[in-house]
């Protein structure tokens, strides 16, 4: 039997980056597995990332609904248009903050609870709450960041008494950014109070991390399942090796995700071998804090450095399976432990050696763990992340740098679709 669900998001094509990916893609594959999706977006939204060619892959056959969204980032953007999309990326740089940005921060942080799409919540309700009369759904679902959306669904699900789950890409509360939001003691305790509310309320929760989870489960008896980000299938993609020795990293890199660590051994490695730094390369692809690359050129890699702004999804995958090696860095902080980049997933089926550096107990480690993908050091690991570079290198040197992955299609967005599916057909 078909089930209707009410999708409601923030982050839709033409958005880029990984926010957008997650719903897009379950929004493909919904059909095979006898879910029928209604999507609700903002009609003129303020993305700090666009790319086109993610249009092309929404469904033809689906209905989407739109409703107007005030935006503050883009009043914000009068003031400082940099600053803004830095902020609404995520880039938080602590040590450099201008009066406009600790300002932009307070007001963010103290007068949009919890966060800049707050203003949305209610007319999107009264509009939803029309529109449903006609246009009746099983279920509905919300997904966060913005975690406002989660508003909206707690709302309906009370006025409408349908079942509700609400999905979150990200940790609420924990995540990593949030101490950076200059919260006043009344904020702070204000989002507490949201979050516990949506986790006990709602009828469903998936998180993308078993972290996140855990920290859920300390604060609400609603039933959590963890359905992680994933990757699509591409048959199109005919790897060219990079000549180069090349360590890549996709997407963005704050100034608080910086891996000394790994720059200070391979600076020690090519000062002992000469043929290494001729043939090391550091491809950085996407928004980069001008702090990792002060760090790169002070660690004397200046000349393996090469920074790429952002490129179209399919331009990343490529470059992701033309590496000799993939790089993942989280924070050595304990809240990041329950963060898994969506690169992580796409770094899987590019079948390249994974690097990945980040807090002890990250739920990064298990999944490289299981895949046989790469591996995983914490920011005391300098030996033995030494060792293991040398090792690649002499593969790439003689030809052999290469891995044998296991069960990495448990990570494909159809399969994780097919599990989403089954997660609906019971809530709903």
């Amino acid at each position: 039997m078909v089930k209707r669900a009410l999708i409601i998001t923030y982050y839709w094509p033409p958005a880029g980056g990984p926010g957008v990916q997650r719903w897009l893609k379950f929004v493909k594959y919904f059909k095979e597995f006898d879910i029928e999706p209604v999507v609700y977006i903002p009609e003129n939204p303020h993305y700090p990332i666009v790319d086109e060619s993610f249009v092309s892959e929404i469904p033809l056959d689906i209905k989407i609904l739109k409703h107007p969204i005030k935006e503050p980032y883009r009043f914000a953007g009068m003031l400082s248009k940099k600053k803004t999309n830095t902020i609404s990326k995520g880039i938080i740089n602590k040590k450099e903050q201008s009066f406009i940005e600790k300002a932009m921060l307070y007001v963010r942080g103290n007068f949009f609870i919890p966060d800049a799409r707050i203003g949305w919540v209610k007319p999107s309700v009264a509009f939803l709450k029309k529109e449903l009369v006609n246009n009746l759904v099983d279920c509905i679902i919300t997904t966060g960041p913005p975690h406002s959306l989660h508003l909206i669904g707690m709302q309906l699900q009370k006025q409408l008494n349908l079942p509700w789950i609400a999905d979150f890409r990200d940790p609420w509360t924990t995540i990593h950014y949030h101490k950076e939001l200059k919260l006043s003691k009344a904020a702070a305790q204000k989002h507490k109070q949201m979050e516990t509310e949506v986790l006990q309320k709602a009828d469903q929760i998936v998180v993308t991390s078993p972290t996140t989870k855990k920290e859920f489960k300390q604060l609400t008896n609603t039933p959590i399942e963890v359905i992680t980000n994933g990757y699509e299938v591409s048959e199109d993609i005919y790897p060219i090796p990079d000549t180069s020795f090349s360590i890549a990293h996709i997407g963005s890199l704050l100034s608080e995700r910086n891996p000394k660590i790994l720059w200070k051994v391979l600076s020690e490695i090519a000062s002992e071998n000469k043929e290494f730094a001729t043939d090391l390369e550091l491809k950085l692809v996407g928004a980069v804090s001008e702090t990792i690359i002060s760090s790169i050129e002070d660690a004397g890699l200046k000349t393996a450095l090469k920074t790429i702004g952002y490129v179209t999804h399919a331009e990343a995958l490529k470059m992701q399976h033309n590496a000799q090696l993939l790089l993942v860095v989280e924070m050595d902080r304990p809240e990041t432990r329950a963060i898994i980049p969506g690169k992580l997933f796409e770094y899987l089926a590019a079948q390249r050696p994974i690097i990945a550096l980040g807090p002890k107990g990250s739920d990064i480690q298990e999944i490289l763990q299981q895949t046989h993908s790469g591996q995983f050091f914490t920011y005391q690991d300098e030996e033995a992340l030494k060792e293991l570079l040398l090792t690649h290198y002499k593969a790439f040197k003689d030809g052999t740098l290469s891995i044998q992955t296991n069960a990495i299609e448990n990570y494909s967005r159809r399969e994780l679709t097919r599990k989403m599916a089954a997660l609906i057909r019971s809530a709903c």
